[in-house]
């Protein structure tokens, strides 16, 4: 699966059409995968306390990580003991490992590492996701929900909430893997147990979701913070007039430069692919310029960062109503 979107996803050309026949062949196979764990042909495993899914049906780039650390902020809000698993991209680990703050994303994964400094809650990581969530809770037994980073698809993991995150723009030609980036078709979506959409959605992709819970969120953050010391901040009128670099290894990278500019700052692009290993040389910049990137680079390129590096930290703001849907799946509907 490639770490970045082909050009030719977004369209329904000719390298699409001739992969098509895949396409069918990819979208049969995981049809009757998906119908075993449903017929119980397939054996799915329950974790002791609920799981709550965090995933997508398109590859890279709808806004996941974030999404799941929106939800661990306000289960704990709540009063639960949430903890966090991930199948760890990009990472090394083998059997299921815990994830410290300031641990090597090369060896977990970089949104792993994200998620143990950000979150407060014990994150593992782990291919096989039930063996992983139990680790999680035998070493915290007083974790009381498991929130799952991606997994959709990973239905030998029971679940009770199925949070599916749609960044319309990631939907691309809409054809299945591999000529175009669907995982499961459109479809898939309105079964979940709540759409949380990345900006608005269309009126015909609305139509298909009746019935099933949408709301809107944006990533968005207040200030920057220096890479060597994120305790020194400062706000984007620092950088204006400055000749700035602006680097992203994420699924859109291209969001992350419009957000910048909108703040008035003018920007030499740098896109690198989802979960790209950086060097010392992908980094360079010339005296008197500035660096700027995304806080899951951040945890990769901190220690060899040039000194005026930045990065820009984004939370999702949710619309109201999601986090009180999700603790009534938990929960039961509250009584009169």
């Amino acid at each position: 699966m490639p770490r970045s979107a082909p050009e030719f996803w977004r369209h329904r050309g000719l390298r699409a059409l001739a992969l098509f026949p895949l396409s069918l062949l990819f979208s049969l196979l995981s049809a009757a995968r998906r119908w075993f764990y449903r017929a119980g042909v397939l054996r799915v495993e329950r974790l002791p306390v609920p799981v709550i899914v965090v995933g997508n049906i398109a590859v890279g780039g709808s806004g996941k990580t974030p999404v799941a650390l929106w939800l661990a902020a306000e289960l704990k809000a709540r009063g639960y003991t949430p903890g966090i698993i991930s199948r760890g991209y990009g990472g090394r680990v083998e059997g299921g490992a815990e994830v410290t703050s300031g641990g090597d994303p090369g060896h977990f994964g970089d949104e792993p590492v994200l998620m143990a400094a950000v979150s407060g809650c014990p994150v593992f990581v782990g291919r096989d996701r039930p063996a992983t969530g139990r680790a999680l809770l035998t070493a915290y037994p007083a974790v009381d929900v498991i929130i799952t980073d991606d997994g959709l698809q990973h239905y030998r993991l029971g679940r009770d909430v199925e949070v599916v995150v749609v960044d319309e723009a990631t939907l691309g030609n809409g054809l299945r893997l591999p000529a175009g980036p669907l995982r499961e078709g459109v479809g898939r979506i309105a079964a979940s147990t709540l759409v949380m959409a990345h900006g608005a959605l269309s009126a015909g992709l609305r139509r298909r979701l009746v019935g099933t819970p949408v709301f809107e969120f944006s990533l968005a953050g207040d200030v920057f913070e220096r890479v060597a010391n994120r305790s020194e901040r400062c706000e984007p009128a620092r950088f204006r007039g400055r000749r700035v670099c602006a680097m992203a290894g994420i699924g859109r990278p291209e969001r992350f430069f419009g957000q910048l500019e909108a703040m008035g700052l003018t920007l030499e692009r740098r896109p690198f692919p989802d979960h790209y290993s950086y060097t010392v040389a992908d980094l360079a910049i010339e005296d008197g310029d500035v660096l700027l990137m995304t806080e899951k680079d951040a945890v990769k390129c901190r220690p060899f960062a040039p000194a005026d590096s930045w990065v820009w930290p984004v939370r999702a703001r949710v619309a109201p109503g999601a986090a009180e849907l999700i603790v009534e799946k938990l929960d039961g509907p509250p009584t009169a």
